[in-house]
């Protein structure tokens, strides 16, 4: 069995249409931690329905290993997104959860969770499906705070950087990556320089700050030029210094480059094992006040570095452990 969803690895978060067979098998094989069968963006609305059976026979025909396993529903603005969730929720047996789009609400959560216990009752399912939301809006980062606090099965929300720039009527055509209209500018010396700013750096914050406020896994989202592995390096290191767990990829050349920067460096890992076993040789002896390398330590550091070796565990455990369905 999977484990429980909490312990799950979400460094990487693969997102692929539900109506390409051979990129849904190229995933399965892939280095994602998550993969995301998606029947919003990437699926024609004349498609639409076609691809919601065909995401069903993805869920549960191919071998998908121990990844987390999600289907991306419609919005719940959309003709389709209701019929999504009940055909997927009903007839997915190996679905681990449901990714839905364009959350603005509270209520929007209330109404998703309610409809899958509904769905659960219904069909006996024994193992809940998780919820996963993308806030994408200006009206959704307004009230994420709310939202995160929803409560019920949510377990994740996700910065979706495309839709959010429309909404806020920002133009730049490379979702994800800063806009070069988005700087200041000084002189030095008589010389004038240009400063960039981080056109993202308020939404991710925030969005990241109601989640752990609320227990929940804050997830980036894409960068769309999957050819520029340096702005997608430096994009990925941002949201790990704001907390974020992982990253979503569009492409699966992406992976490596995501699973490296959401997983502990070596030094960190030697640095926590080392801290921690100062700490419990100072628990023994009585020992108030202790230092590493030059660096007094207290309680926040220890929640650092048993963060970074349950991080640095569940990665070793992931690749050691055979795979389950």
């Amino acid at each position: 069995m999977l484990p429980k969803y909490s312990e799950r690895l979400h460094r990487s978060l693969l997102s692929l249409p539900a109506n390409n067979e051979r990129f849904l098998v190229k995933a399965a094989a892939s280095e994602a931690d998550v993969i995301m069968i998606d029947l919003e963006d990437a699926v024609a609305p004349e498609q639409k329905v076609a691809a919601r059976k065909q995401a069903v026979e993805a869920v549960d025909g191919l071998d998908w290993g121990n990844k987390t396993l999600l289907v991306r529903v419609n919005g719940l603005d959309t003709p389709w997104g209701y019929r999504d969730l009940i055909d997927v929720a009903e007839q997915a047996g190996r679905l681990d959860g449901v990714m839905v789009p364009k959350i603005n609400t509270p209520r929007d959560v209330s109404f998703v969770d309610m409809l899958l216990e509904q769905i659960e009752r219904a069909t006996g399912r024994e193992i809940p499906i998780a919820f996963e939301i993308l806030v994408e809006t200006a009206q959704g980062m307004s009230l994420v705070d709310n939202i995160a606090a929803s409560g019920g099965r949510l377990v994740s929300i996700s910065f979706g950087p495309g839709d959010y720039a429309a909404s806020i009527n920002n133009r730049n055509k490379i979702i994800g990556a800063p806009d070069p209209d988005y700087v200041i500018q000084s002189e030095q010396n008589g010389v004038a320089q240009a400063h960039w700013n981080d056109l993202w750096h308020y939404p991710l914050a925030r969005l990241s700050t109601a989640c752990h406020g609320n227990n929940l896994i804050p997830m980036d989202g894409v960068y769309v030029d999957f050819k520029d592995d340096a702005g997608l390096r430096q994009a990925a290191r941002r949201a790990a210094a704001l907390g974020y767990e992982g990253k979503w990829a569009i492409h699966p050349n992406q992976l490596p480059i995501i699973n490296e920067v959401f997983a502990p460096r070596e030094e960190e890992v030697a640095w926590a094992s080392e801290l921690m076993e100062v700490m419990d040789q100072a628990h023994g002896t009585g020992t108030g006040a202790v230092s590493v390398r030059g660096q007094m330590i207290d309680m926040a550091h220890v929640r650092q570095a048993q963060r970074v070796l349950t991080k640095a565990r569940q990665i070793t455990e992931k690749q050691t452990a055979p795979d389950k369905k």
